[in-house]
């Protein structure tokens, strides 16, 4: 099949990581693939030079922005229609926002020119814009928007049942087919053993002793991302446990903010930032630590909890979207959305019992080994094109 993917910026996360590994194997398995993004603009880092001799081609749209512009949104939309009339592909599968409006639109309108029921229409839900944390005004603009392009759309492929359910309580794609497909890993750096000396070497780096209990965020210095949240239940964690630690692995607009806070709180020596690490270091990084900690308030299916279960560690989240498909009382603790008194009663738990971290850990590490593989995922991709096709 000849198969276009778009995504609006292949800066460092979740969606982005996803895109790469689909395009990768669905090249690998003979299919014609062409990846259309923006340019990796942002604090976040990014993923771009993953596509350099990859099996699949790559093409930049300049003005494919990811803050709304009038003008450039509609270039954009031009030149997404000017490629596509050129590739005639069967499958158009967008992700994120911005391409995913502009995509669909533009693919929509060129079904039947080629082929009476093609370009098929794909987009893959990993996350939704709106969210109890903005204003109503802000999300009926959001929702509005995503149910007309519901519209335009053959078929909508989720990272989590929870974001399923979401959208179709928005009254979003309400009469279309949505299919899961948990966001795949490239588990072998996960599932391998880290030799103790880059463990030990990681540590030393970030003055983390060996006997220290290190609970890891791997997570954007962001709004809505949780830190306050973890930063108040260590202000009580550390007074209690002379050996429990936390490291944040990221970076963004409130590093500054919570490097203060930490300072200020005289928790400067227990909670360590390693800023931005590449995604190949994050294998090191959980793996030097000893339980992950993510307390995001939305989220479609946060990737750091399902590759810190192939590490064997336990993980403690907080309940929101997708958490529960993977977390439960075997793999980790769920906890109350802001609240800071279970998360410090989970916490304490872990740090007490080494054999119950070490149990939710192998038991997590099983739950998630097949559901995440990359071939899991693309299986049902690849399903739900030809079905679209024939």
């Amino acid at each position: 099949m000849k198969i276009v993917h778009i995504i609006t910026r292949l800066i460092l996360g979740g969606a982005q990581e996803n895109t790469l590994i689909t395009c990768k194997l669905l090249a690998e398995r003979g299919h014609d693939v062409t990846l259309i993004t923006g340019p990796a603009i942002g604090p976040e880092g990014e993923l771009f030079n993953q596509t350099k001799d990859a099996p699949y081609k790559t093409i930049i749209i300049d003005r494919m922005i990811r803050p709304i512009s009038p003008l450039s949104d509609f270039v954009a939309y031009r030149e997404l229609k000017k490629i596509f009339k050129d590739i005639q592909p069967d499958i158009v599968h967008t992700h994120s926002a911005k391409a995913g409006i502009l995509g669909r639109y533009a693919a929509y309108s060129l079904k039947g020119k080629w082929d009476k029921n093609k370009p098929a229409v794909v987009h893959t839900i990993h996350g939704l814009a709106f969210h109890p944390y903005q204003g109503k005004r802000l999300n009926k603009f959001y929702i509005a928007i995503e149910k007309r392009a519901a519209k335009r759309t053959d078929c909508f492929i989720t990272v989590a049942d929870a974001m399923t359910q979401q959208a179709k309580a928005a009254g979003i794609g309400t009469e279309k087919n949505f299919v899961t497909a948990y966001s795949a890993i490239e588990e072998e750096d996960f599932l391998n053993p880290i030799e103790e000396d880059k463990i030990r070497e990681f540590r030393v780096k970030y003055g983390i002793s060996r006997a220290a209990i290190v609970f890891v965020t791997i997570a954007r210095l962001f709004e809505l991302k949780g830190h306050d949240y973890i930063i108040e239940s260590a202000k009580e964690l550390a007074k209690k446990y002379e050996n429990a630690m936390w490291l944040f692995v990221g970076d963004g607009n409130l590093s500054d903010k919570y490097k203060s806070q930490v300072y200020d709180l005289g928790l400067a020596d227990r909670i360590k930032f390693t800023g931005l690490l590449p995604p190949n270091l994050i294998p090191l990084a959980i793996q030097s630590s000893d339980i992950l900690v993510h307390c995001s308030l939305r989220e479609g299916l946060a990737r750091a909890i399902p590759q810190a279960m192939l590490c064997g560690r336990p993980v403690i989240s907080f309940d929101i979207d997708g958490a529960k498909e993977v977390v439960n009382e075997d793999t980790g603790r769920l906890v109350e959305p802001k609240n800071v008194e279970q998360l410090i009663i989970a916490c304490a738990e872990l740090i007490e019992d080494a054999d119950l971290r070490k149990k939710l850990g192998e038991n997590g590490r099983e739950s998630v080994k097949e559901k995440f593989a990359p071939k899991t995922m693309v299986d049902t991709v690849e399903r739900v094109y030809r079905e679209l096709v024939s």
